[in-house]
């Protein structure tokens, strides 16, 4: 039985589980998006976002923690460089993960993990756009509330101009 272990294990040994989260983590930095088989992309997420996480604080000693995952200064540089400069002010959820289908070889469930701050769809763009209040499905009720917030005060606007007029006289 396995109760309570919480590792994915992949169908592998701990040392090739450890060398396939590492590269598949490598590649993930260095392209910030790859495909593979879904299993995979949630067993790279759990990997992957603690490293991210401590890619944010540029020390000595948060780059030897690191370079012991991922063995690639490559990764490390880019990792501590571009990516902790554009997640400084997430507080975590630093990937995601969007299912693609079945693969044609094995029907294998593939999907892209891919860092979410260097997605132009999905990130920013979206949020110039819709600078108002944010929108509900409430419409109706909110129009409602507004009205009965509006009303009382265009009683008074208009209460006070006919009080002020004739002193103005």
């Amino acid at each position: 039985m396995r109760h309570g272990d919480k590792v994915k294990n992949l169908g592998r040994k701990k040392a090739h589980r450890d060398a396939l989260l590492s590269n598949l983590a490598c590649q993930l930095i260095q392209y910030k998006r790859i495909v593979t088989t879904t299993a995979k992309a949630k067993a790279l997420r759990v990997y992957v976002e603690p490293l991210i996480t401590k890619g944010k604080e540029n020390t000595t000693h948060q780059r030897r923690v690191v370079f012991s995952y991922l063995q690639d200064k490559e990764a490390i540089k880019e990792l501590f460089g571009n990516v902790a400069e554009k997640v400084g002010g997430r507080p975590g959820g630093y990937t995601r993960i969007i299912k693609l289908g079945a693969r044609v070889g094995d029907n294998a469930e593939t999907a892209m993990i891919e860092l979410v701050d260097f997605n132009e769809i999905y990130g920013k763009g979206k949020g110039e756009e819709q600078t108002g209040a944010k929108k509900t499905r409430r419409a109706g009720s909110k129009k409602k509330a507004e009205a009965a917030v509006e009303a009382p005060e265009a009683t008074e606007a208009e209460a006070a101009p006919a009080t002020e007029e004739p002193k103005a006289e």
